[in-house]
């Protein structure tokens, strides 16, 4: 994992999206709160893990910071200039610095056009390369960089398998030189072993590059391993973020302890006492009063059932909202 230097590089303030649910109960229509206040910062060159159960509001954070979706409230500030404020003009021009490697290595690639086509495709909108041969060769080196095949270039989606296909989602976020790359959960659809193919490959990437990336997962092995520092989501809220060896040593929210409790341990004769949620996941469309996971943490207390927690510096590199600190 590259080393962290200090000053901001992408910095994420009170972020919010709410989707409409098209839905009226009285006069007042119903939204379905994605993403709700979320702050946190990224370094340059840096890994930053971002995790929850499905359905949190992680990947909607990712496609927000990057545009791909409009957030509904809230700063992200690249490089000191608030990408949500740009317009269409201004936003394309700083496009090939924000790249993302998409979940679905089936779906993100075009099944009509063959690999090189689609490699060299954002260095033509970006103007990058002004010859057909300067891209073409570019291509070249980018499918040897991602393990791949100099005879790829001309086969088409539907003759590789999952994490080929995801080799070259890579290559394609990699062909403009990015400066961030949004992975959004970039290996749960493969097998294990090419999980670490991938892994691996991504390191070495940032290694060669500084890129940073923001890799958001529900793997908390492969978020551990990859990883920097983690942040931790809960209905749309960031409840926890540290160090990855000081999260995974001193968990703080009762939500992260019952997710690290859950991580299969290898070993059988090593057993880990295993934290088990009762009650509801509430609806992100009827969020409770007070902090949302006030209905399942086995530790509530009655300020959590009526007043938010604000993110709280429990060290220098540990925040939690937690009304038990």
């Amino acid at each position: 994992m590259a080393d962290v230097m200090r000053h901001p590089f992408l910095k994420v303030e009170n972020l919010s999206k709410e989707f409409s649910t098209h839905k009226k109960i009285g006069r007042v229509h119903k939204f379905v709160k994605a993403v709700n206040n979320v702050s946190f910062e990224l370094h340059e060159g840096e890994t930053y893990g971002l995790v929850g159960e499905s359905g949190c509001g992680k990947s909607t954070t990712g496609r927000s910071i990057l545009r791909l979706i409009e957030p509904t409230s809230g700063k992200c500030q690249y490089k000191g200039q608030d990408i949500v404020q740009l317009n269409k003009k201004q936003m394309f021009s700083i496009r090939k610095d924000l790249q993302m490697v998409f979940q679905d290595p089936y779906s993100s690639l075009n099944p009509k056009k063959r690999i090189g086509s689609i490699l060299e495709e954002p260095m033509k909108i970006h103007k990058i390369y002004k010859t057909h041969g300067e891209r073409t060769e570019k291509v070249m080196d980018l499918l040897n960089r991602v393990g791949l095949q100099m005879d790829h270039f001309y086969r088409f989606p539907h003759e590789f398998s999952g994490g080929q296909r995801q080799r070259i989602g890579i290559a394609r976020a990699l062909s403009v030189n990015p400066k961030l790359i949004v992975c959004d959960e970039p290996v749960s659809a493969l097998d294990v072993s090419i999980q670490s193919q991938i892994l691996n490959l991504m390191e070495d990437i940032q290694e060669e590059t500084n890129v940073t990336y923001l890799f958001i997962a529900h793997d908390l092995s492969v978020v551990r391993h990859i990883s920097d520092r983690i942040g931790v989501m809960y209905l749309g809220r960031l409840v926890e973020e540290a160090k990855t060896d000081s999260l995974f040593s001193e968990p703080m929210h009762p939500y992260t302890q019952a997710l690290l409790s859950a991580i299969p341990v290898a070993n059988p004769n090593r057993k880990r006492e295993r934290i088990h949620l009762t009650g509801e996941i509430p609806s992100p469309m009827n969020l409770p009063n007070g902090c949302a996971f006030h209905t399942r943490c086995p530790f509530a207390k009655e300020i959590c059932k009526v007043q938010v927690p604000t993110i709280k510096k429990m060290g220098e590199d540990h925040k939690v909202a937690c009304h038990l600190y």
